[in-house]
């Protein structure tokens, strides 16, 4: 089978209800990156000195050798940035991204997050590149991140985010099944289910844009009033989306020695006061806000079409175009994944093949649909889906006069065309449909091909909508 595996879909239109605690409209999660002490060091065992998020323009790592400056940028990070922080935001619900080493050399910042009841998440054993670790070696060092974590304090970290990931890093996560949530994932603006095998692993989408991590590269803040700004813009924009009835989570990225500089922290502490002087705004960890959605929106079981094999395929859409399950056996055989899984996905995979036919095979596909309250009708002989949407607009329970001008349209419709009259009845009332009957029975056969096509496609939308809602 040809599938995509990546959910281009999500939510759609009509993402759920949060249902936030005490009616918020929006859920503010904060997270701390502690990498201090973690981070790549010939000390620590690693081949190079760190690169990566720093106050140095272009930094490079320094093969073999430490390097000074960088080690004192991130020095500051835990010796002066984290207590900045610890003392603005000691108040509020916080998760902290730690990497496991680096709190294993921070025995009293770890007192001091604890003593604030800020969750504690696991960043990885080492804040280090994982894209070229191998499979084995990085399962490896997550396990023993987490045994560290537990060791250093006193408990299983319940978040996981790896940070610079590799495309096994979430499967990985989730493998464990230790869990509530992870936050490798930037995919949408609320928490969602996604499915691994035999799991469903929540996953709560974290940042790279609300994010202090833009004052250490070159597309980003140059000062603090910039980052200021882009916090009170994206509160703003999802604030007001949740007095319009649509609450949202918005998460913001901190790094000890970035917004732990002073004139940042400055910034963050004026969006921070914002945001808290607005009504129905509630500050949580990732772990309440993973604990409220498993809670309200557990993960259900739900036909997955791109799961199934041909047979179970043909079998559930087989009909969805009258008595043409090939449009369903080539549908199968193309490109499906996770965004398919939709009534409407399904319906696109569907209509491709349909609109790809040849002109022979869509006219079978038109003649192998019934007359409206023609003769099938009449014998009962319909199909289930047929006979429901006939007697939708009442064609099962026809006047005398009304039957006979059917019969009429549909012998002078059949003769002209070859084909007959095809037409969405869900949509439409019986007055509707005759009145369309008379109109289209004069066009030229090309126009009420394509228009009988048209039609096909949508009887085909809704009953896939019926189906899988």
């Amino acid at each position: 089978m040809n599938r995509y595996p990546r959910d281009l879909t999500g939510y759609g239109a009509t993402p759920p209800d949060p249902q936030w605690p005490n009616g918020a409209k929006i859920a503010v999660q904060i997270v701390m990156n502690y990498e201090e002490g973690g981070e790549n060091n010939i000390l620590h065992g690693d081949a190079a000195s760190e690169g990566f998020l720093s106050e140095i323009t272009g930094a490079q790592p320094w093969p073999g050798m430490r390097h000074w400056n960088m080690e004192s940028i991130y020095e500051y990070g835990a010796r002066a940035g984290f207590w900045r922080l610890h003392r603005m935001l000691g108040h509020l619900p916080l998760t902290v991204y730690a990497v496991t080493s680096a709190l294993a050399r921070a025995p009293e910042q770890v007192a001091a997050m604890q003593a604030a009841g800020w969750e504690i998440a696991s960043h990885g054993l080492k804040w280090i590149e994982h894209k070229d670790m191998d499979e084995t070696r990085e399962r490896a060092l997550m396990h023993e991140a987490i045994a560290l974590h537990t060791e250093v304090t006193g408990e299983a970290p319940r978040g996981w985010y790896t940070g610079r990931s590799s495309m096994n890093s979430v499967p990985l996560a989730a493998e464990t099944g230790l869990f509530a949530y992870i936050a490798d994932d930037y995919a949408d603006d609320l928490p969602y289910w996604r499915r691994f095998g035999d799991r469903d692993q929540l996953m709560v989408p974290y940042t790279l844009d609300v994010n202090d991590m833009r004052f250490a590269i070159q597309a980003g803040f140059s000062e603090g009033a910039q980052f200021e700004r882009y916090i009170r813009d994206s509160f703003d924009c999802l604030y007001a989306e949740g007095q319009a009835g649509a609450p949202r989570m918005m998460s913001i990225g901190l790094h000890c020695r970035l917004a732990g500089r002073p004139g940042r922290a400055q910034a963050l502490k004026r969006a921070i006061d914002y945001m808290a002087s607005h009504e129905g705004v509630w500050f949580a960890t990732r772990l309440q806000i993973a604990e409220h959605w498993a809670q309200v929106h557990p993960p259900a079981a739900r036909t997955r079409p791109s799961e199934m094999g041909c047979d179970a395929f043909v079998a559930a859409f087989g009909g969805i175009f009258e008595h043409s399950p090939w449009i369903a056996e080539r549908a199968h055989a193309r490109e499906l994944g996770p965004t398919h899984d939709t009534a409407l996905g399904v319906h696109s995979a569907l209509a491709r093949v349909f609109r790809s036919a040849t002109a022979e095979e869509r006219l079978g596909v038109l003649c192998a649909h019934p007359d409206l309250a023609g003769k099938l009708a009449a014998a009962k002989r319909l199909t289930a889906e047929s006979t429901a949407e006939q007697a939708s607009a009442g064609l099962d329970a026809l006047t005398d006069a009304e039957r006979a001008e059917f019969t009429a349209l549909n012998d002078r419709y059949t003769a002209r065309f070859g084909f007959p009259f095809i037409i969405a009845v869900r949509d439409n009332t019986k007055a509707m449909i005759l009145a369309a009957f008379r109109r289209r029975i004069d066009q030229d056969r090309a126009t009420e091909f394509a228009e009988a096509c048209r039609q096909v496609e949508r009887i085909a939308e809704l009953r896939l909508k019926e189906k899988l809602g």
